[in-house]
């Protein structure tokens, strides 16, 4: 089994950690800077910093704040909210990211996917996709989840990865903030379409949903948040919640 990564997640608005319930009734969760030290500090495997106002707000990520919270952190740091060209990526690497996560724009204009992949390399671009399980096909929204859209989740993953994504951040509106466990089934056909990693957010609730996660839904990395920002579940117990379990944790 090849290792897997924990990663939490920094949902910001207004300079601010914020957290939800099917992307919606967002509640304040705390300071980024102080979040992204502490999860650095405690093994956090990466961080997710998503800008999640910034596409509605049409204005780009505050990299300001991306700069001040690299300051801080020695883990692979992933920024995403309000990218929408090669110029807004390079920026917020340039200002410290690792990698950039793209979603609306790149359901606007899937070129972006190629133009970023040949301008920083495929492993800095992971493509987020939003969808929400309407009837039975999983349809893919936009505008943090207020747009639906007309492509469909394994297709738009089949296409990104086509066009240079590194990674693809799959989050299940239907399962977001609910703590009642991940996608599994969405994520295990995933897994078998892609050869490149497949991130699951959406739904973590406890330590078993992460064993579920990489034995069931066959993820390559779990991202979580309210559990995480409201000391839930301690990163340090659930790593060692899941090699007691002989599953392979960076």
């Amino acid at each position: 089994m090849l290792t897997k990564r924990i990663i939490p997640c920094l949902d910001i608005k207004e300079g601010r950690t914020v957290k939800g319930i099917n992307f919606e009734s967002i509640r304040d969760a705390g300071d980024p800077v102080e979040l992204a030290s502490l999860y650095a500090q405690q093994g956090a495997d990466e961080l997710v910093f998503l800008d999640i106002a910034a596409t509605n707000e049409n204005r780009k990520t505050f990299s300001s704040l991306v700069r001040e919270i690299a300051r801080y952190i020695n883990i692979p740091f992933t920024v995403g909210g309000g990218i929408s060209s090669v110029e807004d990526a390079s920026a917020l690497l340039e200002a410290g990211a690792d990698k950039v996560s793209i979603n609306s724009a790149a359901v606007r204009n899937p070129k972006l996917i190629d133009e970023m992949a040949k301008a920083f390399g495929s492993q800095f671009v992971v493509v987020a996709i939003d969808a929400k399980k309407v009837d039975n096909p999983w349809i893919v929204h936009t505008h943090g989840g207020k747009k639906p859209t007309d492509k469909k989740l394994f297709s738009w993953a089949e296409e990104a990865q086509q066009r240079g994504a590194g990674e693809i951040l799959f989050t299940s509106m239907n399962h977001d903030g609910t703590k009642n466990g991940f996608a599994i089934d969405a994520l295990s056909k995933l897994n078998q379409l892609l050869s490149i990693p497949v991130i699951a957010s959406g739904g973590a609730g406890n330590m078993g949903h992460f064993m579920d996660v990489f034995l069931l839904g066959k993820a390559d990395a779990a991202l979580a948040a309210s559990i995480f920002h409201f000391g839930e579940v301690p990163l340090p117990d659930l790593k060692k919640y899941l090699k007691d379990r002989n599953i392979s944790i960076r």
